[in-house]
């Protein structure tokens, strides 16, 4: 009888969840790609939190060991990132039951074909012809963050980096874009570069400014171009209060890179230039060297609002030549590529 009671109570009890495992989950890379992020959050949450990967990389066969805390029960979404961009997304995880997670099976290809010939040192990926690919300039303004211009990166199916040393690095998803300030902020994990800084000072019409970046990848030199001119108005197009008017010379391709001035400080992002054959259309004349640049003040408030503060640098009197700016801003400015 007292067997029979005591079976009978431990139907009437409720099903009591399952706590979270106290051995550590182990989550192992099973590609052939070394992993740059990893997250994990609980199911249902809306973002990926922070990037697991603060020591490097995860290499193919390695894994990482997790140990949740108590209270945030067992389902968790699981997403990792490849060196060449595709992701890995395991959903619903029960890591208090799965004592091992694989990560495999990448969505969608990678955006180099494996039996492409090895391009030239220095010189941009070659195009996959699996659709339209199109280039910019981006400059460090964080740790392991990139900014340029939103229509650089407008429509990407992927984006990544080059570095001043030649590595190719994959940008996850904008982290902030501004469309209307025609500014992006990219997450570039494994340092892509040291920050510049950005200028503390005003700026006067006719002071000296540098612009560097990768116009018209493919036709001119791989590597990166600088050019010199004036802030010629504090006003862009139309009296655009955002935008600085230029003299440098720019091309297509130098949209998102920085304009510097003459202590190798960030004035500006580099973002369109006059179309002097429209403009001769309706005027019968040719404009010359009439370009522009997002204000510096415009980007600092578009990077607060994203929650990066800037590095401030007050700017001397005294100018450096060209070449030295150049070699300032050289480590920290990197070539974009958009796979569309």
């Amino acid at each position: 009888m007292r067997a029979l009671i005591l079976a009978l109570l431990l139907l009437a009890l409720p099903t009591l969840p399952a706590l979270p495992q106290t051995e550590p989950v182990r989550i192992l890379n099973q590609t052939e790609l070394s992993a740059h992020s990893l997250f994990a959050v609980q199911t249902g949450r809306q973002d990926w939190g922070a990037n697991l990967l603060t020591r490097g990389p995860l290499q193919p066969g390695a894994e990482l060991r997790l140990r949740p805390a108590q209270n945030t029960g067992c389902r968790f979404d699981l997403r990792m990132v490849l060196s060449d961009g595709r992701e890995i997304i395991n959903r619903g995880m029960d890591v208090c039951a799965e004592k091992v997670v694989a990560m495999q099976s990448p969505l969608g290809r990678p955006p180099e074909a494996t039996a492409a010939p090895s391009p030239t040192p220095g010189a941009p990926p070659p195009a996959t012809g699996r659709g339209r690919a199109s280039t910019g300039t981006g400059f460090v303004v964080a740790r392991d963050r990139v900014l340029t211009n939103h229509h650089v990166i407008d429509g990407c199916n992927a984006i990544t980096v080059r570095t001043a040393n030649g590595r190719t690095l994959p940008a996850t998803m904008p982290a902030r874009v501004d469309v209307q300030r025609d500014l992006a902020l990219l997450a570039v994990p494994n340092d892509p570069g040291p920050i510049l800084a950005f200028r503390a000072n005003p700026v006067r019409r006719g002071e000296s400014v540098v612009t560097y970046g990768f116009p018209l990848a493919g036709l001119l030199a791989a590597g990166p171009t600088l050019t010199t001119g004036e802030v010629s108005a504090l006003a862009g197009l139309a009296n655009n209060e955002q935008h600085f008017q230029i003299s440098a010379p720019v091309q297509q391709g130098n949209s998102g890179g920085p304009l510097l001035d003459r202590q190798g400080n960030v004035l500006g992002v580099i973002v369109s230039k006059l179309n002097a054959q429209r403009i001769a259309q309706r005027t019968g004349d040719i404009p010359q060297n009439v370009n522009f640049a997002v204000k510096g003040t415009e980007a600092l408030g578009f990077l607060r609002r994203a929650g990066v503060e800037p590095t401030m640098r007050e700017s001397a009197p005294t100018e450096l030549s060209a070449a030295e700016v150049g070699e300032r801003a050289h480590p920290s400015t990197v070539f974009i590529r958009c796979e569309k």
